[in-house]
C-alpha cells in the first residue's frame, strides 16, 4: 500500500530516497488522545513495503492536552536507519512494518538526548 504524495516530504537516508508523511488530520482515537503519533515512510520509487512507525505520544493537534512532539526530519532519518536494523526491507512488498518506539528508544536515536516532549496549554 502507498501513501498518498499530496502531502508527503522527501527525505535521503544513507544515499536513498524516501517519501514519508504524517496523516493530516487525527483519527478519532488519536484526536481523543487514545492512539499514538504516527508517521509513515517508504521508497520514493519504486514504493515497495511501507514503514509505519508509532511514537509514545500524542499528536499536536489532540483534542486533549497529553504529552506531544514534533515530528522533524532528523527523528525520521533515525527511525528509518533503526527499522533497516530490526529487519525493514523497504524494496519488497508485503504488510506494514510497524516498530512502536518507546521513550527509551528515541532516546537511543537522538544520540542520548531525551525527546524533546511538550505539554499543550489548556483553555
Amino acid at each position: 500500500m502507498a501513501i498518498p504524495k499530496k502531502g508527503s516530504r522527501l527525505i535521503t537516508v544513507d544515499d536513498i530516497a524516501y517519501r514519508w508523511r504524517v496523516r493530516h488530520k487525527p483519527t478519532y482515537c488519536q484526536g481523543n488522545s487514545w492512539g499514538p503519533l504516527t508517521f509513515a515512510v517508504e521508497l520514493v520509487d519504486p514504493p515497495g513495503r511501507v514503514l509505519l512507525v508509532s511514537l509514545p505520544c500524542s499528536r499536536p493537534d489532540a483534542w486533549l492536552g497529553e504529552r506531544t512532539m514534533a515530528v522533524r526530519p532528523a527523528l525520521v532519518a533515525a527511525a528509518i536507519r533503526a527499522a533497516h536494523e530490526r529487519g525493514w526491507d523497504p524494496q519488497h512488498a508485503g504488510n506494514a512494518f510497524e516498530p512502536s518506539l518507546t521513550d527509551d528508544d528515541l532516546t537511543n536515536l537522538m544520540n542520548g538526548r531525551p525527546p524533546a516532549y511538550e505539554v499543550p496549554f489548556m483553555r
